[in-house]
């Protein structure tokens, strides 16, 4: 008998989410969170590089090329633009200073991290073209890899110090995020109706990701296949350059919509370029707006997924 919509649509937001809460609830223990930390970077990889097999695996990929391409480009353009917009009108009409101000005002951008995995992409792509079919990774890899993946954040935003009480009393971090997502959907509603070929849960699930890329290339690949997963990868990863790239621009007179750009990187890989250029007075901000954004981004993406 086969299992009714709705029940699965319940039983992959329960693989997603339980992991999450699981590593939250644990209790605080250093060791644990270094080596989680480790781990989380490895699994990345790993997660990547099967990407990258399986989109070698599919067929007339080549075809395609000139689509995926254009597909990223409209895709980031309208949900970085359409995110920025709001959070600069939201800037202007409520305005916001950081407590404490900046004392240092060097900034350094690094985009080593952001190359590796492209890297990681395309190394699984060349070993997915010469591996034998039998040697494929197995039908739920991705899915026991996504909700490790979950697991490790969950324990690593344990390990941020912040508590749900201190993320839903911060006004200004909550405000934030509401608009951020608002603005973004829009991006993604606005790209249906360029595609014709694209569903409007599709593309809401593509805009989703808030520059978490490894999460949302798995969800996309199972939910669309490899080569919307591809799309979703590099949708996200475009947010993380432009992130590095333009945060300390915006950071001075738009704050909110500068932490905004990292997405769900605000939390981690786009903080220390947060904290360079707008000094700690704004780090409570991007680690409530980030924490929050790490828990709506996986339910947003597996709800509208679920629908088609």
């Amino acid at each position: 008998m086969q299992t009714p919509q709705n029940l699965d649509n319940l039983i992959t937001l329960i693989l997603v989410l339980t992991p999450l809460f699981i590593g939250f609830a644990l209790p605080l223990n250093k060791k644990l969170i270094h080596y989680s930390e480790k781990m989380l970077s490895y699994l990345v990889y790993i997660i990547l590089t099967l990407i990258g097999i399986e989109l070698a695996q599919v067929q007339g990929l080549g075809s395609q090329i000139k689509d995926i391409i254009l597909y990223v480009g409209v895709l980031s353009v309208l949900t970085i633009g359409c995110g920025l917009a709001g959070l600069m009108l939201f800037d202007r009409l409520m305005p916001w200073r950081p407590t404490v101000k900046n004392t240092n005002t060097e900034h350094k951008v690094s985009i080593r991290g952001s190359l590796i995995q492209v890297c990681c992409v395309i190394f699984g792509f060349l070993i997915g073209g010469i591996l034998p079919s039998t040697m494929m990774p197995p039908e739920n890899t991705m899915t026991g890899l996504l909700m490790l993946l979950i697991l490790l954040v969950g324990i690593g935003l344990k390990g941020s110090g912040i508590t749900l009480k201190e993320v839903l009393l911060s006004k200004r971090g909550m405000q934030t995020s509401v608009i951020f997502t608002l603005s973004v959907l829009m991006g993604g509603v606005i790209f249906w109706l360029l595609f014709d070929e694209v569903s409007l849960t599709q593309s809401l699930a593509l805009a989703s990701g808030f520059g978490w890329y490894s999460l949302s290339a798995i969800v996309m690949t199972d939910a669309y296949g490899a080569v919307w997963g591809s799309i979703a990868l590099f949708n996200d990863l475009v947010r993380e350059f432009f992130a590095l790239l333009f945060i300390p621009l915006f950071m001075r007179k738009y704050p909110s919509a500068a932490v905004g750009l990292g997405g769900a990187t605000s939390l981690d890989f786009t903080l220390p370029v947060i904290q360079q250029s707008g000094g700690l007075g704004i780090v409570p901000l991007a680690i409530s707006f980030g924490f929050i954004i790490n828990i709506v981004a996986p339910v947003l993406m597996v709800v509208f997924a679920s629908f088609g």
